[in-house]
C-alpha cells in the first residue's frame, strides 16, 4: 500500500508513553525488526495535535533514531513521519488501520501554530 508523508510542522506532538520495544509477536515475545535494515524497532505514543484536533497515535521508531532527554508530557519531533493504511482478514473479519512510522524521535518545542 501507499506511504503518505505527513507535514507536521506546524503541529504539536506531546509524549504519552516512553519508548519500549515494538513487539512482533505477543505470545513469544519477539521483537519487530525493519525489513531493509534487520534493526529493532521501538514504538512510542504520542497525541498529535493540529488545526484544533488531537489524535493519540503510535508511532514505529529505529531503535537507534531514538533520542536521550524525552520526558514524558514534553513536546517532541518525529522527522521523516509517514502513515501506511493496512488491511487484513482475520477469522473472516476485515481490520483495517493505519500505522505510523518515523526515523527518530526527538526532544522537541511546541509549534508557533499552537503558541499564537
Amino acid at each position: 500500500m501507499r506511504v503518505i508523508r505527513v507535514d507536521a510542522s506546524a503541529a504539536t506532538i506531546l509524549l504519552t508513553e516512553a519508548p519500549a520495544p515494538k513487539v512482533r509477536d505477543r505470545q513469544t515475545g519477539e521483537i519487530a525488526k525493519d525489513a531493509m535494515t534487520g534493526e529493532a524497532l521501538m514504538t512510542v505514543g504520542v497525541v498529535y495535535i493540529d488545526e484544533g484536533e488531537s489524535s493519540l497515535i503510535q508511532v514505529s521508531v529505529p531503535e537507534s533514531g531514538v533520542t536521550e532527554g524525552l520526558t514524558v508530557g514534553a513536546p517532541v519531533s518525529l522527522p521523516g513521519l509517514v502513515a501506511r493504511p493496512w488491511q487484513s482478514v482475520f477469522n473472516g473479519r476485515e481490520r483495517h488501520g493505519i500505522v505510523y512510522r518515523a526515523t527518530a524521535v526527538a526532544p522537541g518545542a511546541f509549534s508557533m501554530a499552537q503558541a499564537g
